[in-house]
């Protein structure tokens, strides 16, 4: 028993004891490290991080200007369309047998498309031909016939004064005579309307040669060699036409305006064109309709616009931003440029519109004066140039002078490398 008293002693712990030395100083090792690993870390935020930037979408302001003119009093959207466009198609059914045009060719006024199969069309005109021939080859027997029957005729006259011949054999003579005739002016007929026949066999002939009918560009190839085409739509696997040419010198703008704001358009009213696809051209131009019917569904007038400037980018169906301009008054004050900037790069900062622009890899925080709004963009009377980069949708913690990266900028760079 004592022997287990003493065992149980041993096991107690002495609380009044010191703690090991070597206790203390292996905690502050542990917290040593522990704040060596936060410093890292910091660190490397700091460098990989920070310095990246925070990572933005981006867009491009667009500058718009008066173009000659003292304002804009609407804005319309609208397309640029054709006035001269034809589907080319050829008169008669046939087996296209040559196509010679591309998408893109230019074409002059008369020039040859394509050609269809003239097999049939040559036959028809082989057959009028002979009896073109027949029919003029009748005329002179015929004529031939006349000019015997008339000598005789006039030689019996002489006989039948001197009693030498019965007047019943000149009459006979000259019933010959007239007969012939007649059958002369019945074969010349004949000839015409066989002439007549050959000259619309030679039209059947030309018709399977398809040619322009004005000078433009080729937008379309809609047949190729060995494809039956038909000037009608008679389905199946027959095409209509050969092809569509555009006359580029007859292209203007088609917009429409709604009906509350077309009291503001007037005939040759000043415009000035943007494309969609150049936003930084300005193409004056000026209205030449007012089309005379309204879109009940839409609500909205067209008006014809025209333009200007001739330019080979500007092609049929490309979207158009239309501003149309009050003429300038000469003692009206000039006005300054604008820009055009998306919605989503405006934002509210300490009760200012401001707007953060884009500088190699910093962004700067610049106050805005709003004006006009034009479907999903703003105008700018203040504070932003064309041409000039800013942040949409920035970020509330997005500050003047942070570093930014572009979406998809590290993956271009990936690509180029």
């Amino acid at each position: 028993m004592n022997n287990s008293a003493d065992l149980l002693k041993e096991l107690r712990i002495d609380r009044s004891a010191p703690p090991p030395p070597t206790s203390r100083r292996g905690l502050w090792i542990a917290l040593a490290a522990v704040a060596a690993v936060l410093v890292l870390a910091l660190a490397a935020w700091a460098v990989f991080g920070r310095a990246r930037g925070v990572e933005v979408q981006t867009a491009t302001v667009t500058a718009i200007g008066n173009g000659g003119a003292s304002g804009s009093v609407l804005d319309a959207t609208g397309y640029i369309v054709a006035r001269r466009m034809a589907t080319v198609s050829a008169k008669i059914t046939g087996k296209v047998r040559e196509v010679f045009i591309e998408e893109g060719m230019k074409v002059e006024e008369g020039q040859v498309m394509a050609t269809l199969d003239p097999l049939d069309a040559d036959a028809e005109r082989t057959l009028a031909s002979a009896q073109h021939s027949a029919a003029r080859s009748q005329v002179e027997s015929v004529r031939a016939q006349l000019s015997e029957a008339e000598a005789n005729a006039r030689r019996l006259s002489t006989l039948v004064n001197q009693q030498l011949v019965s007047k019943a054999q000149y009459d006979e003579a000259v019933a010959a005579r007239d007969s012939l005739r007649a059958e002369l002016t019945t074969a010349e007929r004949n000839a015409k309307v066989a002439g007549d026949r050959l000259r619309i066999a030679d039209i059947g002939v030309d018709n399977t040669i398809v040619r322009a009918p004005f000078a433009g560009v080729v937008t379309a190839k809609a047949a190729q060699p060995g494809e039956i085409v038909s000037p009608l739509a008679t389905g199946g696997f027959t095409r209509t036409g050969i092809g569509t040419i555009v006359d580029m010198d007859s292209l203007e703008v088609e917009v429409e305006v709604g009906e509350a704001f077309i009291g503001r358009v007037q005939p040759k009213m000043p415009v000035e064109a943007t494309l969609n696809a150049y936003q930084d051209w300005k193409i004056p131009g000026e209205v030449i309709a007012i089309i005379p019917a309204a879109d009940r569904g839409k609500a909205t007038v067209k008006v014809r616009v025209a333009l200007k400037q001739k330019d080979p980018r500007i092609v049929p169906d490309m979207g158009v931003r239309v501003s149309f301009l009050e003429p300038k008054r000469d003692d009206a004050p000039a006005q300054k440029p604008g820009a055009l900037a998306p919605a989503a790069a405006i934002v509210s900062r300490d009760g200012k519109q401001v707007a953060f622009v884009v500088t190699e890899d910093k962004a700067s925080q610049r106050e805005v004066a709003v004006g006009r709004s034009l479907g999903e963009d703003r105008e700018i009377t203040q504070g932003l140039s064309g041409g000039e980069t800013v942040v949409l949708d920035p970020p509330a913690s997005l500050s003047d002078g942070d570093r930014v990266r572009v979406a998809g900028a590290d993956d271009a760079d990936a690509a180029g490398e």
